[in-house]
């Protein structure tokens, strides 16, 4: 596996990256559905009348392109041509002067990439060997079984110093902390993508250690998390602890080697009701595999109630980590002052756990004024997602709730329709033919999971509430932007496509002693705030533009850099594509 990835990377980026002639190429590097749309990005030459494409019987095609597009940052001319009739299953070979690559067509392109990013989780699992990881394969690191509480956390019945067992999680990105906010997120964001294809979900398989039970593949990887999450709750009074971690970040070693001392430290109300959100989730999805998990939906119910009922009595709570001392901690905040968005997200989920009157009145009086891409940092739209479940399920509620209930499903519907109608509107005159990627603020940190795939996952939603396949073909657009066809011609995903991230900001994989990174982890992405350009030793950016502003270096913990919320936003984005796929030939069957 290392010598194939690396290999293909070697090899096409010699052929999809700048020629002689300037002339590059931009694709999805994976592959299309036979009757999705294909765009590809010419850059460099107009190419009616050069460009070539090789049918798998033989054939020749010399198609034109429907249209150009100028860059308003770097000036550069794109030609955007449409292959969308080519819709048998094959491999098309593409040339252009000195340029060439290949474009796949099959039925399912996206099952592979999807299930790597959801069996991704499982190579990161904390505390326990990865021995069906192949050459990914670890002892057993971190096992957490011996705790300290931290002074920051400390209450009477667990003073300072107390020792605690924490074991499982997932470590949460290029370093080996677990933070309760960003797992929270995480499942939380999985979960809606699992709720609206369960069927989907049931037959997918990653080859985890619990694949021959009776619950499917993706609810056991959450539930290596959750288990974590059983342990991060105080017993005695039901707040949660922010984070468990050492001191500092450790170096780029293999978890076996690593010595400092782990904390839970200070408990806060963001991670309080994100836990309690996600908590009152998983029992409702995990009540019908109690086989596996005898008790545990009754057991997290509990804690979920538990833990709201903190948060209400400790409203300000935050977290602040500039507080910390003896020791002073600097690893990951994952701190807001603002825990509006948290408490609607939380109380719509125990309402939908329950029904009790007051959280549906909570839900009410913190709803958003609008829609926005879901982050650890603003989780409304992850309730907004309940509300529209809810309708969509035509959940049964008392009569009396009825109205408040049905109101505030529509307004979370027309908040969504009203940002997807705008997220589109560009497409026409985009470079790269994509809601997404047309506006500078559209790059940043993470910009690739905040903005892609959850605007995708966004236009996904509104197809499937508004019972139409018009946002279908733009959530598309943004797997193509994902998977190769943008500025800088890499597919973003680890392990697939011509052109990869060889060298993510992520410990293990630059510590493992194997050539190729974890498969299919997703990069940060263009960054042009750069804010990792002082401590890079060995490279630099090559470019300030904001859509290229990206380097595939270890270094970059500002471009390149994975983290579990990020690769939640490619399972939920991508697993849904492919479910989509998956229905149709169950349908067809």
């Amino acid at each position: 596996m290392k010598r194939f990835i690396l290999t293909m990377a070697m090899t096409c980026a010699a052929v999809t990256g700048m020629q002689a002639d300037g002339v590059e190429i931009r694709r999805n590097q994976v592959g299309y559905a036979p009757q999705q749309e294909k765009i590809i990005v010419v850059e460099g030459m107009n190419p009616d009348g050069k460009l070539r494409v090789t049918t798998p019987e033989g054939r020749t095609l010399k198609p034109k392109a429907t249209r150009k597009a100028v860059s308003l940052w770097s000036g550069k001319t794109r030609y955007i041509i449409d292959l969308g009739k080519l819709t048998t299953a094959g491999r098309y070979h593409v040339t252009l002067g000195a340029e060439q690559c290949d474009i796949t067509v099959a039925d399912h392109p996206l099952r592979d990439v999807a299930s790597s990013a959801l069996r991704l989780f499982y190579l990161i699992r904390s505390g326990v060997p990865i021995d069906k990881g192949g050459a990914f394969n670890r002892p057993l690191g971190h096992p957490d079984t011996r705790v300290l509480v931290h002074n920051s956390a400390a209450s009477p019945a667990r003073p300072t110093g107390t020792v605690i067992s924490s074991p499982f999680g997932w470590y949460d990105a290029g370093d080996y902390n677990k933070y309760v906010v960003n797992s929270a997120f995480s499942i939380g964001l999985m979960f809606v993508a699992y709720e609206q294809h369960r069927d989907y979900f049931e037959h997918l398989r990653t080859d985890i250690p619990e694949s021959n039970n009776q619950t499917p593949d993706f609810l056991d990887e959450m539930m290596f998390n959750l288990r974590w999450f059983l342990t991060m709750q105080d017993p005695f009074d039901g707040g949660v602890y922010h984070k468990l971690t050492t001191p500092n970040f450790e170096g780029f070693i293999m978890p076996t080697e690593c010595k400092q001392q782990r904390y839970v430290v200070q408990k806060s109300v963001t991670a309080t009701l994100d836990f309690a959100a996600v908590m009152a989730d998983a029992a409702r999805l995990f009540e019908p595999y109690q086989q596996d998990y005898p008790g545990f939906s009754a057991q997290a119910a509990a804690m979920a109630e538990r833990a709201y009922q903190w948060a209400t009595a400790n409203p300000t709570a935050f977290y602040r980590q500039e507080q910390l001392k003896d020791p002073a901690v600097t690893t990951g905040t994952y701190s807001d002052m603002n825990a509006r968005d948290e408490f609607f997200w939380a109380a719509t989920a125990l309402y939908r756990l329950t029904g009790k009157l007051h959280y549906l009145n909570d839900a009410r009086q913190y709803q958003p004024e609008r829609f926005t891409t879901p982050t650890w940092g603003n989780v409304a739209s992850l309730g907004a997602y309940e509300w529209l479940t809810f309708k969509q399920f035509n959940v049964k509620v008392a009569d009396t709730q009825a109205e408040a209930v049905s109101a505030l499903c529509e307004k979370m519907q027309a908040q969504l329709n009203s940002y997807c109608d705008e997220a589109v509107k560009d497409v026409a005159t985009s470079c790269f033919n994509s809601p997404y990627g047309n506006k500078p603020r559209d790059f940043g940190w993470g910009c690739l999971a905040e903005f892609c795939c959850c605007q995708g996952m966004a236009l996904l939603m509104a197809d499937k509430m508004t019972g139409t396949d018009h946002y279908r073909t733009f959530a598309l657009q943004n797997a193509d932007y994902l998977l190769g066809r943008n500025a800088t011609g890499y597919c973003y995903v680890t392990g697939f496509g011509d052109l990869s991230p060889m060298h993510p900001h992520h410990r293990p994989s630059a510590a493992d002693n194997v050539e190729a990174p974890f498969p299919g982890m997703l990069v940060g992405g263009p960054n042009p705030g750069q804010q990792d350009k002082r401590d890079m030793h060995n490279a630099t950016y090559p470019s300030n533009y904001p859509d290229e502003s990206y380097i595939d270096d270890a270094e970059s913990y500002a471009s390149n850099e994975i983290a579990i919320n990020w690769n939640a936003s490619l399972v939920a984005f991508l697993c849904w594509l492919d479910a989509i796929s998956y229905s149709s030939t169950s349908e067809a069957a």
